[in-house]
């Protein structure tokens, strides 16, 4: 089922914001500080590893069988949850998961939860949910209690203030958390935020998370964090609900051999992370007496349906690929209008929206195809493929809903239409590189074509065509070979 809550396709396409958030200087600046950096800790992290290439062929590998065999490992995942003492729902799109996660809260009076950072739970808008039901939902991650106090969308998978700069933080805490004395460096700004969600740990009564992995054999499940938040969240309140998407399940404990290098070193150029947490349904007189897992499905039993774009739901949101992207590092995430943002969300979300949608069909294009995103995918996703796929299917869907007379007067289109006559012509192939050899003269400086006329020169203006040689492969063959 399409989901519903989760709606970015109500909002301006990608080139309309793209445009805004170049506009913006010091956004550029402290997107291109940030990227920089984790793309150069990465690659150290990576570096030590011999059998990098092994373990992300690994990952692959599990990712697609899970993917294979999804139905089976998900009931099986329910079976272990409900042996260990929890609860598993069932949730066929974002408003049925909200319902689900507020029912259980005003079943235990909770005016207040306190969550750990969950892309699933932005995903369904959990927290403006709660907010007309009369409960607040507090973020315990630093990023996006600052995301939270500001009024503003994540704009990046892990590092959500990633857009943000350490004064615009200080001047945040100081209008929100009534901070006294506070100066821009980061122990301080830490220091005020924990103290702020002190008291609320040790008051709340549910705890709401996300998860990065769910074991089917044994129902165990997990949380990757690196400030020690998630801990709190999932052990200090008596009640703990976790929503996770229903890719999010591997088949065996020893599958973490595999994923628990290749995340922390992908995500956050780390051996490993500070906190990993494995629960297990509940133990009496140990953590949270009561437990419940929300499988979602909010569209992704469609995406799983296509066979090439099914390997959008292998990502293990570790973010690798926003940081490598010449297109996010300029734009920033708030230009892909989605809590998926950079080249992942740029496949992921036109498939778990539906193609049809005017902002989500123009995230398949939010891309030079450059392939970085799919060097450095911890389990491999080929997402120039997907790309390419999906803006196939976005002129396919224009073409039937109308729209074709658009694109047959499309400039681009048109000379893309000649190409493909030409070069499916042997004999209209030869006679376009003879007049292409006769017109060229004029352009052709120092063995390169520096600049084509009219509206192709914004094309060539940044890159130097090589001319047409005297003597073609074609005309080679034949005075050599004779045929």
């Amino acid at each position: 089922m399409k989901q519903d809550a989760f709606s970015p396709g109500g909002g301006a396409p990608f080139e309309v914001l793209a445009k805004e958030s170049l506009a913006n200087s010091q956004l550029r600046r402290n997107l291109g500080k940030a990227t920089t950096t984790i793309r150069q800790k990465r690659a150290a992290a990576v570096g030590e590893m011999p059998d990098w290439e092994e373990l992300r062929e690994a990952g692959r590998a599990l990712k697609e069988r899970v993917m294979r065999h999804l139905d089976e490992y998900l009931l099986q995942l329910e079976e272990s949850v409900t042996r260990a003492g929890g609860k598993v729902h069932w949730a066929r799109d974002a408003r049925e998961a909200n319902r689900i996660v507020a029912s259980i809260a005003r079943g235990h009076a909770a005016r207040e939860v306190v969550k750990v950072k969950s892309i699933a739970t932005d995903e369904t808008k959990l927290n403006e949910y709660l907010e007309r039901e009369g409960i607040r939902a507090i973020e315990t991650d630093l990023a996006e209690l600052i995301i939270q106090l500001s009024g503003e969308e994540s704009s990046h998978i892990l590092v959500p203030a990633i857009h943000k700069n350490r004064s615009e933080i200080r001047e945040l805490f100081l209008r929100e958390l009534d901070a006294g004395d506070l100066s821009d460096e980061p122990t301080d700004l830490t220091n005020t935020a924990r103290l702020y969600l002190r008291k609320k740990f040790l008051e709340a009564e549910v705890g709401i998370s996300g998860a990065n992995f769910a074991v089917a054999e044994t129902g165990t499940v997990s949380v990757v964090e690196s400030e020690g938040n998630g801990r709190m969240c999932t052990t200090l309140p008596r009640v703990l609900v976790t929503v996770m998407g229903i890719e999010k399940v591997i088949p065996a404990w020893q599958d973490f051999e595999v994923f628990m290098q290749l995340l922390p070193r992908s995500s956050t150029a780390e051996r490993m992370n500070p906190y990993t947490s494995f629960w297990t349904g509940v133990s009496e007189g140990d953590g949270p007496q009561e437990f419940h897992l929300v499988l979602l499905d909010n569209g992704r039993t469609d995406v799983l349906a296509d066979e090439r774009g099914r390997q959008a739901l292998n990502c293990i949101r570790c973010s690798a690929c926003l940081n490598v992207c010449p297109v996010y590092e300029r734009v920033g995430g708030h230009a892909y209008n989605s809590v998926y943002p950079g080249p992942i969300g740029a496949i992921l979300t036109p498939q778990l929206v539906g193609i049809g949608k005017k902002g989500p069909d123009s995230l398949p294009y939010a891309s030079s195809l450059c392939g970085a995103c799919y060097e450095v995918c911890p389990v491999k996703i080929n997402i120039p493929e997907v790309l390419i796929e999906l803006r196939g299917k976005v002129v396919r869907h224009k073409q039937d809903a109308g729209e074709g007379w658009r694109s047959r007067l499309d400039p681009e289109n048109a000379a893309m239409q000649l190409m493909a006559r030409n070069f499916s012509d042997v004999r209209l192939y030869e006679a376009s590189q003879k007049l292409a050899k006769a017109g060229q003269w004029p352009l052709a400086r120092g063995g390169v074509i520096q600049r084509l006329p009219g509206r192709l020169s914004g094309w060539s203006a940044v890159r130097d065509l090589k001319p047409v040689p005297r003597q073609t492969f074609r005309e080679w063959w034949k005075k050599e070979r004779g045929s």
